[in-house]
């Protein structure tokens, strides 16, 4: 196998790996957009779950303690954004930047107070946290040339939340366009009177949405400090919620174009890194900033209508006031 091949492959699985909090951060986007509620906080939930994940693990030892706490503690945010902006009609994009400032704030207070460190969480140990699997079969495909690489690099070896991400994308399609809970679900997004009309409750399925959101930011930020890293460091975020963000609109809110958005976000991170200090033919050295700035600019194009336009729903950003 060349060289070139078999960079390729890695980066792919470098790709995988970095783009699964993207996956779940989106997924949780995309049931509180398609519910009318703009999800800013997801920075902020990623970044919270991912401490509380590993201050869980590291204190009870447990990588399964660890990732409920996570998960507990972004849902915790999720709804406080749902009583600021559904119950008390505040603004969704302020309540949302509010999320991501107490996140920010509170990670570094808290781990100052709990364990003496500045913006850190102790080291996990290997039975503190997620490791890779090494799923049957690697030894005897390995010696097939290609298929024996791509089985051992691409589909072995990812810890079991990486498999988890997968594996929600077409359970989210499901729920969104095959069942009635995510018809009411697009319906409150796109007019919140008829469902009202119905005698359904506006406040009810928007809550719902936001909990969905919140279970999985915390699996996605928990995978960020428990399983793709041994600790929480300050900020370790890195503005992952909003690459989710823009993820969510060029995949123009639908699960599986979500996902190729976010694998796209998450190998041209990968490629970015493996291109640092890498000089090419005729180009000469690659800014890593150009290639990291590639999915904002799509995003901007898509927006700008140059490749189809990207429609939210009607009712986004928009609170619901019942009429007496």
């Amino acid at each position: 196998m060349n060289d070139l091949l078999l960079n390729l492959i890695l980066t792919l699985d470098a790709s995988f790996r970095v783009c699964i909090p993207l996956i779940f951060a989106s997924m949780a986007g995309l049931f509180a957009e398609r519910s009318g509620v703009v999800d800013i906080g997801l920075e902020g939930k990623l970044l919270m779950s991912a401490f509380i994940a590993a201050s869980a693990a590291s204190v009870f030892g447990s990588p399964w303690i660890g990732l409920i706490a996570g998960m507990f503690a972004s849902c915790v945010f999720a709804m406080i954004h749902g009583f600021a902006s559904i119950t008390y009609k505040g603004n969704q994009i302020v309540s949302g930047v509010a999320i991501n400032i107490l996140a920010s704030g509170l990670t570094m207070i808290l781990t100052l107070a709990w364990f003496k460190k500045g913006g850190i969480t102790p080291t996990l140990q290997s039975d503190e946290r997620f490791l890779s699997i090494t799923l049957p079969g690697v030894d005897i495909i390995d010696h097939i040339p290609l298929i024996g690489v791509i089985y051992r690099e691409l589909i072995s070896g990812h810890n079991i939340l990486v498999y988890l991400a997968f594996a929600i994308v077409p359970l989210v399609w499901w729920v969104v366009y095959r069942t009635r809970f995510g018809l009411r679900l697009r319906a409150v997004g796109e007019n919140p009177k008829a469902v009202d009309t119905a005698g359904l409750s506006v406040e009810g399925l928007r809550y719902k949405a936001l909990l969905i959101g919140g279970i999985l930011c915390g699996i996605g930020g928990a995978y960020i400090a428990i399983a793709h890293n041994a600790q929480f460091t300050k900020e370790m975020t890195a503005g992952q919620g909003f690459i989710a963000l823009a993820a969510l609109i060029f995949g123009k809110w639908h699960p599986y174009k979500v996902l190729a958005a976010c694998f796209l976000f998450g190998f041209l991170d990968a490629l970015a890194l493996r291109l640092q200090g890498v000089v090419l033919p005729v180009i000469g050295e690659v800014p890593v900033q150009l290639i990291e700035a590639i999915p904002y600019l799509l995003t901007v194009i898509l927006l700008a209508g140059f490749i189809g336009k990207a429609i939210p729903p009607k009712a986004s950003a928009q609170p619901y006031i019942k009429e007496l």
